[in-house]
């Protein structure tokens, strides 16, 4: 089963809205997929030659100042932390590669779930509106946003193996259905030195499109070598810092439903989910066609 949503804003003057629009679709597929929810969402909120790095914490009263008060140290260079819940969205100036070696080394229990200029990943096990309650996710503002509520069949249900899964900067996956042969695929890009966080499946893809991009693909080359790539019956909604992409394999047997007006794109895999949005009635609603690839802004 599983549930995915997307939402890109085309109109500014919805940016505050963005959780409160969002949080009404994941709870609508929360039947869907009850064991986990999570959500990536998209807003420049950090000044020029800042990032955003979403962390999760190992337990529910972490210090999270001294935390950053280690990495500031390590990095030789201020850090500002911004608390959700029971996790963090550290921003930073430095180098992305120095913070990232750096959360690595100054506690390994701490978990890097997304990073870059636009995004913050929040994820959790548990229903849509309890996950969203816990990190705020109706107060958030920002230009998009990508979630997903997980019926778990290929892996555990832990927060690791939650969707999204952010695999580069400002990329992000979120995944219906199941790949058959992603062992193979994960053989692969290890050899071509590769690391996984979990042995989900849906995280193959997003590395497999990271890894893709690293060599020199756009979304649109990534997510048509993914159809080429990988066996069996998949939905994908894939964001980037401008863009939202979905596509679904050859015989579409997972649902998707795209619901278009001049103010945003939504996505999501009912119905359902999407008549709650403003001008839902006079929107050009549609069911993307098999190995075919949308990406907005076109």
């Amino acid at each position: 089963m599983c549930g995915i949503v997307g939402l890109h804003l085309k109109n500014a003057g919805l940016e505050s809205r963005l959780g409160e629009l969002v949080v009404p679709m994941l709870d609508m597929l929360a039947s869907r997929g009850p064991d986990s929810t999570g959500v990536a969402v998209y807003s420049h909120d950090v000044s020029p030659g800042e990032a955003k790095y979403s962390l999760c914490a190992p337990e529910e009263d972490y210090n999270w100042g001294g935390y950053a008060a280690r990495l500031e140290e390590d990095l030789g260079s201020p850090v500002a932390v911004r608390r959700r819940g029971r996790d963090a969205v550290v921003v930073s100036s430095a180098a992305p590669d120095s913070v990232l070696s750096a959360v690595g080394r100054v506690d390994k229990r701490v978990r890097l779930f997304g990073h870059g200029s636009a995004i913050e990943v929040y994820k959790d096990v548990g229903p849509a509106i309890e996950v969203c309650a816990r990190y705020g996710i109706s107060a958030m503002a920002g230009y998009q946003a990508i979630g997903h509520t997980r019926m778990a069949t290929e892996s555990a249900v832990t927060i690791e193996h939650s969707h999204p899964f952010a695999a580069g900067s400002d990329l992000a996956l979120v995944h219906n259905g199941s790949f058959s042969n992603h062992a193979t695929i994960r053989r692969e890009l290890r050899d071509h030195g590769v690391t996984f966080d979990t042995d989900n499946d849906s995280e193959v893809a997003a590395r497999f499109i990271a890894y893709e991009m690293l060599l020199g693909s756009d979304l649109a080359g990534a997510m048509q070598s993914v159809l080429k790539g990988f066996d069996g019956f998949f939905t994908l909604v894939v964001a980037t810092e401008g863009s939202i992409a979905v596509v679904r394999d050859s015989f579409a047997c997972k649902p998707m439903v795209v619901a278009e007006t001049d103010d945003y794109v939504a996505l999501a895999s009912e119905y359902i989910a999407l008549t709650g949005l403003p001008g839902i009635e006079a929107a050009d609603v549609f069911e993307p066609m098999p190995e075919e690839l949308y990406t907005w802004p076109a």
